[in-house]
Parts: structure tokens; sequence; C-alpha cells
């Protein structure tokens, strides 16, 4: 036999024979009063209540019904027992019958507060049945809300792989980019140097080939007078010959000077740290860049003030990088003062100074220009990369970018400016001793 709960979880639906047997009993009930309590239809009555309790006794989906058929169980004995004084006319039955009365009494009592307890009870029971379904519903929900999310993970996590890959390629695009980017402002910044260098390496050429020259005709004075026999006149020629032949030294490791510093800028790696003369490598840059803008254009004339603190000695920088950021400023401070000189032609006079200290445990390198100055709206831009105030063709806006950087990153120092603007500009360099 088969029952089926109801939703709410409470009583079970009764099968068809059960139903009948209900409508039966109902009868019973009925013709127990019509017919005056009339003794067959009482045993009857009593024993189809005893056959439902015997159902619910056998029947698993009646399990809540027990604690109230065992609450009406003693009444219920008590009418059998009551109804079988009435089989007999001894007088200790009717005695049995007044005891069995007032234990009725009690049973009623005893059904009123068990009915009240198994109803609190079922209450409480349908209570946690419901939070326990509404428990289970819950985790029902969650498994499928995990399942979900796994799923949405897992593509989430694809997109993301995905992605991270494509970026991984941008990077690499982007650093090969960058590094040709920076070797062409190398190069547009070693363009600049081209017309000093120039400039700067004719100078001591021009004393080798001229002492050369002296040497050739003094060594044909000292073959005569070899053939002379004179002494006194071959020591003297000598002695010319031999203070050209140290002039021409030192004007040939001047212009091989030149020469290594202008494969030094234009090397492509940072190179190693090294002990070296800040202040001839700033004095050196200076003269170059003046000559670079002077062989642009030739009317261009600017006073250069030089103001080098000696007491420190030299500084373990890497000099190719600290001359390309001194270059970089001396060039900016060229160009800014000649822009000036081309809006005031007239009472101008361009000022360009390069000085070095040292400030406790600092070396201060300043660069200052009476130019144009840099207006405030762009001071918290110009140390970014491809940002420039110059014309477009004129600058490729990684110059303050990469000093920046070598500075601060290379060399663990600070890279500063201070101006106002329409009258100067000073970029700070400060390294560690």
């Amino acid at each position: 036999m088969r029952l089926l709960m109801m939703q709410n979880g409470v009583w079970p639906e009764w099968p068809p024979r059960i139903v009948k047997a209900y409508y039966v009993i109902g009868l019973l009930f009925g013709l127990y009063y019509i017919l005056d309590e009339s003794a067959v239809i009482s045993w009857i009555w009593n024993l189809a209540i005893l056959g439902i309790f015997y159902i619910i006794y056998r029947i698993e989906d009646f399990q809540r019904l027990r604690s109230l058929m065992y609450a009406f169980l003693p009444l219920m004995v008590l009418e059998v027992l009551q109804e079988a004084t009435h089989l007999g006319t001894w007088k200790w039955l009717n005695t049995l019958e007044g005891y069995l009365e007032n234990a009725q009494g009690f049973a009623i009592i005893w059904l009123i507060a068990m009915f009240i307890i198994i109803s609190r009870q079922n209450k409480a029971l349908r209570k946690v049945e419901m939070q326990q379904k509404v428990e289970e519903k819950l985790k029902e929900i969650a498994v499928s809300q995990k399942a979900e999310l796994e799923v949405l993970v897992a593509q989430r996590t694809a997109e993301i792989t995905k992605q991270k890959e494509e970026l991984q390629k941008t990077v690499e695009e982007l650093r090969a980019t960058q590094a040709q980017l920076i070797q062409s402002e190398k190069m547009a910044s070693l363009g600049e140097l081209t017309a000093g260098i120039a400039h700067e390496i004719q100078n001591p050429l021009n004393f080798v080939n001229n002492f050369s020259e002296v040497n050739a005709e003094l060594l044909e004075e000292l073959e005569h007078e070899i053939d002379k026999g004179n002494l006194e006149e071959i020591r003297a020629i000598a002695r010319d010959i031999k203070g050209n032949e140290t002039k021409i030294n030192h004007h040939g490791k001047r212009a091989d000077a030149i020469v290594k510093g202008m494969l030094q800028h234009s090397r492509t790696g940072s190179g190693s740290k090294e002990l070296t003369d800040v202040n001839d490598l700033a004095d050196e840059y200076l003269r170059l860049a003046y000559h670079g803008l002077r062989a642009k254009d030739k009317s261009f004339n600017a006073t250069m003030k030089t103001d080098f603190d000696t007491s420190f000695g030299l500084l373990n920088v890497v000099p190719q990088d600290l001359g390309r950021v001194i270059l970089n400023l001396i060039t900016n401070a060229f160009y800014a003062v000649s822009e000036k000189k081309k809006l005031q032609p007239q009472g101008y006079e361009p000022i360009v100074s390069v000085s070095t200290k040292k400030i406790k445990n600092r070396v201060e390198i300043r660069v200052a220009d009476n130019g144009m100055g840099i207006p405030q709206k762009v001071m918290d831009k110009i140390f970014q990369p491809f940002f420039t105030t110059k014309p477009t063709g004129e600058g490729t806006g990684l110059g303050l970018s990469m000093s920046y950087d070598i500075i601060t990153k290379g060399h663990g120092g600070e890279l500063l400016v201070k101006t106002r603007e329409g009258e100067f500009a000073e970029f700070i360099i400060k390294l560690p001793v």
C-alpha cells in the first residue's frame, strides 16, 4: 500500500479502504447515540477504534499519530472495561464501574494534557522540518550556483590567460619599440654633438699638423747642422723637436679623448660605473653643445659661465650616461636662450651657466639659463616620456625622461627643476658621494 505525504508534511493521504472505514466508524458513532448507546453498537465502535489504533501502529506514515493514540489509549481501555461491567449482574461489577467512571475523568485530563503537548511538539517538528527543507533548498541552490560559478571561473580564467598572453606580447613589442626610441634619442643627441665635436677635434688636429710641419723643417735643418758638425745648434734643434713632439702627443691625446667620448655617447648599453672627474665632464659637454649650436646658427652667441667645486674629487658614475644627461640639459638651455634671443634681439644677453658643489654627502650639478623658463601648467609633465615643448620635428620628448631615469634609477640621485616663466630655468642633479 502506497501512502503519499501531503505537501506540508503533516497528514498522509489515506487509501480508499481506510477512507471507507472512516465513514463506517462515523456511522457507528452516530448509531451508538441514536440507538441509546446500544451494547452491540458500542462493542463494534470500540473494536473499530482498536482497529484504527492497530492501523496507526503498523503503518509507518501514521507515525505522528502514534503519540496521540497512546494518549487516547487509557480512555479507550477504560471504556472497554466499563462496557465489560455491563455483561454481569454482580455487585462488585457495579462498584468497579464507579471506579472506572472516576478513572475516565483522569484519563480525559490526561488526554487533554497530552493533546496540548503533542500539538506543541508537532508544531515544533513542523517548524524544524520547514527549516530543514529551506536548508536543503538553499544547499541545492548553493550547489547549482557553485557549478555555475565554476563554469564562469573557468571561462574567465581562459579569458584572463588569453589577455595575459596578449599583454605579454604587447609588452615585448613596447620594450622593443622603447629600445629603438631610446637609441634614436641617443643618435639624435649624437647628431647635435657632431658639429661641436668637429670644431673641438679640429683644434688639436691643427696643432698636430702644424707641429708636424715644423718638426719636418727642423729635421732638415738638423741634417745640415750635422753635416757642418755644429753640435750646439744640433742640440738646440733636437730640444725644439722634442718639445714639439710633446705638444703633438698632448693634442693627439686630446683628439683621441673627444673621439672616445663620442663613441661612449653612442653606445647602446648603459655601461658600468667608474671614477670620473665630473667637472671635466661638464666642461667638455658645455663647449661641445655650444659649438654644435654655433655650427647650426653662426649668428648665435652666448655667455658661458662655470663654477666648479674641486673639493669632492672623483665620483663613481657611469660617465657616458651622466654625460648624456648633462649634454641634454645644456643643449636645452642653449635652445631656450636662442629662442628668447629671437624674440628679444635687442638688450638681451644669453647666459648659460654650469656649476658643481658638494653639500654634505651629495654633489649638486646645476645647469641654468636665463631663457624663457618653463610654464607652470606643464611642470608636472616635463619628465614624462614623449612630452616636449619644442615644435614638431625639433624634439623627441625622450631627453628629460631618459635623464630622469638615468639619475634616479641608474645613480640613486635626484633631478629637480626651478623655473620662473619668461625669466629662467635651472635643473639640479643631486648625486650621492
